[in-house]
């Protein structure tokens, strides 16, 4: 679902060791951050690059790479200068009224390094210039539990965000920041291992019915199992308390930047931080697309409450687990009793389950925004989003299998997104949806693929809610047609997206005819009030006829390349 900036930039050097700044893992003072964040450089620095189609060809130097020349911008006057001033610098671009929809970027999932400091911060500070002379909005950061809480439970590490807030104020980018309880690692396109903290895993050890658990016995370390939500677990504390009490050190830390340049807390709740059991793990081969996944309801505390979930309503041996005939990771619908055309998902049993299983996801979620709105509810300018993943494998079939495993109740005849987009109205939270770049057309048709029908169901969810809607794209695209769908999707239907956010910074986007699309992206956005679809197809190809290179994209790329 994603990829590594550092990892990227490791290949293209030919090495997989990123070098980092003696020191660099010392806390950064709010005193002395600016000059640390804007470091100058020596005046007569040349970089030099060579960009052939998808690759980059280089010769390293200490000082110096060889190749074509760019000219490159003087960035020393930016490097000590106050926001405002930097803002003048750049030109203005993004931040500003936007009549359209706001895109923001994401960053590399490990922009910030174990043990604090910034992964590239030179390559870093050049791209997020450019991204804010683009006309960006901001950015999205996860904040990795794994990493923040690492060692012991109550012990917060915040170096390196507080380097990374300090800059992207001083650009004058808007920050999402992801609270991100989950494992990085596991997931589409995770490039990187960042496990839960330390002390949790510890206690994952004693107790293993602590992580989501299938019919076979196959434990998923991602994420703490929602069956014990409740229950103080972990060290006396339940895992909510946890979340809780994380988000409010948060507050604690950056209470200065919230409302000003933190605008977003999107609150994980799952696997890739979704609100979403982990029915299709990618990284270890256990499950591979388009297969319909696993229900992951048998851990002990889960069986716990299905077990009186079934003896409440008569049936108790509904309570024993799942479904026996629903088929394995990779089969197909078709492939299974369960949910097959006329399976048992459409029967009693499968009802009975279905909701509960659905129910238990709901009443986690809520338990988290609920704690979210109460730690953030006050503040101006700050808005709660959930991540729902976009699931649109075999929607075209009555079960749609992959979305029941997953957790959403949604099948031809009953709407699961409703009743999600319903929680998250009562806390006033934003419904932020996947794989809105996507088209039907573009899936493999065997596969009933449809997302675009998925978006728009899930757009009218939210509408019929009153939920502001957000999306993302699930895969990193660069092309027009992807952009086209975008702009269709959020900014040319009958509501706008209140935002979106695109995945997601790295060498690529920065290749130049990557980046020229994706400057008249940002453009039309912005400015597109609701249009029709060809009014937004024309506004697309005006402007990416007009755009062209921002010095500060070549220091970018040269940076990233070179650095």
């Amino acid at each position: 679902m994603a990829f590594n900036l550092v990892h990227q930039v490791g290949s293209l050097c030919g090495s997989p060791m990123v070098m980092v700044e003696p020191g660099s893992a010392a806390r950064a003072d709010p005193q002395s951050a600016p000059a640390t964040v804007w470091k100058p450089q020596a005046v007569d620095r040349r970089f030099r690059i060579q960009i052939g189609v998808g690759q980059a060809e280089m010769e390293t130097a200490p000082q110096t790479c060889h190749a074509r020349s760019l000219a490159l911008p003087d960035l020393s006057a930016a490097s000590d200068a106050p926001a405002a001033e930097v803002r003048e610098h750049l030109g203005g671009g993004g931040g500003g009224a936007v009549k359209g929809v706001p895109v923001f970027v994401m960053m590399p999932l490990d922009t910030v390094r174990p043990g604090g400091g910034l992964n590239r911060k030179k390559a870093m500070n050049a791209s997020l210039m450019a991204l804010k002379n683009a006309g960006v909005e901001g950015v999205m950061v996860d904040v990795w539990w794994g990493m923040v809480e690492k060692e012991r439970p109550g012990e917060y590490d915040w170096r390196g965000y507080d380097e990374f807030m300090e800059m992207a104020a001083r650009i004058g980018l808007k920050v999402q920041a992801v609270m991100s309880f989950h494992q990085c690692g596991g997931n589409v396109g995770d490039s990187v291992t960042i496990p839960l903290p330390r002390w949790v895993l510890e206690e994952m050890d004693k107790d293993p019915d602590l992580a989501y658990t299938d019919q076979w016995g196959r434990r998923n370390p991602e994420y703490l199992s929602l069956g014990c939500d409740a229950l103080p677990v972990l060290k006396g504390r339940t895992p909510v308390q946890c979340y809780a009490d994380f988000m409010r050190a948060f507050r604690h830390r950056f209470s200065d930047l919230l409302g000003s340049t933190i605008v977003e807390i999107q609150v994980g709740m799952g696997p890739a931080g979704e609100l979403r059991y982990p029915s299709y793990p990618e990284g270890d081969g256990t499950w591979k697309f388009p297969g319909i996944g696993a229900f992951q309801c048998y851990d002990k505390y889960m069986l716990n409450n299905l077990k009186a979930a079934a003896e409440k309503v008569g049936k108790a041996e509904w309570g024993n687990g799942g479904p026996a005939d629903a088929g394995g990771y990779k089969n197909w619908p078709e492939d299974t009793a369960f949910f097959r055309r006329e399976g048992g998902w459409n029967g009693p049993y499968g009802e009975f389950f279905l909701s509960w299983y659905s129910q238990m996801l709901l009443d986690h979620g809520e338990r988290i925004v609920s704690s979210a709105t109460s730690i953030f509810d006050d503040l101006a300018g700050v808005k709660i989003s959930v991540k729902v993943a976009g699931i649109h494998w075999h929607y075209g079939t009555r079960s749609h299998a992959p979305e029941l495993t997953a957790g959403y109740y949604n099948t031809r005849y009953r709407d699961g997104y409703l009743p999600i987009a319903r929680m998250l109205g009562r806390h006033g939270a934003v419904f932020n949806f996947t794989c809105v770049e996507m088209r039907d057309g573009e899936q493999p048709s065997e596969a009933e693929c449809k997302p675009e029908e998925l978006v728009g169901q899930v757009a009218a969810a939210a509408r019929e809610a009153g939920v502001e809607l957000a999306g993302e794209n699930a895969l990193p695209r660069y092309d027009e047609t992807a952009h086209e769908q975008i702009v269709r999707a959020a900014a040319c239907g009958q509501e706008k997206m209140g935002a979106f956010t695109y995945l997601r910074m790295g060498p690529d986007l920065f290749e130049p005819d990557n980046w020229r699309r994706f400057v008249a992206f940002v453009k039309i956005m912005a400015e597109s009030g609701g249009g029709s679809a060809e009014h937004c197809r024309e506004m697309a190809e005006r402007e990416e006829e007009l755009s062209v290179h921002v010095p500060l994209v070549q220091e970018a790329a040269a940076t990233l390349t070179c650095a």
